[in-house]
């Protein structure tokens, strides 16, 4: 009974998880239509928050992002190096690798990104989806990523991401860019 109690629990959690909301396919007429490299490429700034899952803010922060894309063997290949500074006083920095697969799905690196981060766009929204790993009171902790962009014009574009891990909400992330 134990076992089978255990086993109807994790199907929940899984089921929670797995839930996607909307498709991205949904944003495919939406304008103007997001092309990451031709936005992603020069210099962007960034300024943004972390609220809690109560919607308490917990940080704020800005972030200067260095963008250029190449063609590698043929393929689109972009480094977005982000340079972060908190509210709380500390800095932090990631810098992303990303290949455009085809016209709509991309795939990104980062050092403190577990395996790929997996993207897809349609119109002007770009859904990526990864796993972070997080340093949090002296521990890491694997957390799951739902990141959605919207471009709004040629300059500015605004973020959301939800966090979860064990399929739990544990907070969110919003971001508005605006292009040097």
């Amino acid at each position: 009974m134990k076992t089978l109690w255990l086993a109807c629990l994790a199907c929940g959690v899984l089921g929670l998880g797995g839930c996607s909301g909307v498709p991205v396919e949904r944003y495919r007429g939406e304008q103007p239509v997001l092309d990451l490299a031709r936005y992603f490429n020069g210099t962007i700034d960034g300024w943004g928050m972390f609220q809690d899952r109560s919607g308490a803010v917990i940080k704020r922060f800005h972030v200067l992002i260095d963008a250029s894309w190449e063609k590698r063997d043929g393929v689109d290949v972009g480094t977005l190096d982000e340079h972060f500074s908190w509210s709380d006083g500390t800095t932090s920095r990631r810098v992303w690798t990303i290949t455009r697969v085809d016209a709509s799905h991309y795939v990104g690196r980062a050092d403190d990104v577990v395996g790929e981060a997996q993207g897809e766009a349609a119109g002007n929204a770009l859904r990526w989806r990864y796993v972070l790993a997080l340093p949090v009171d002296g521990r890491v902790w694997n957390v799951d990523f739902d990141d959605w962009m919207f471009l709004i014009d040629d300059k500015v574009m605004l973020n959301r991401s939800e966090m979860r891990k064990f399929g739990f909400r544990l907070g969110e992330v919003t971001l508005g860019f605006t292009k040097r």
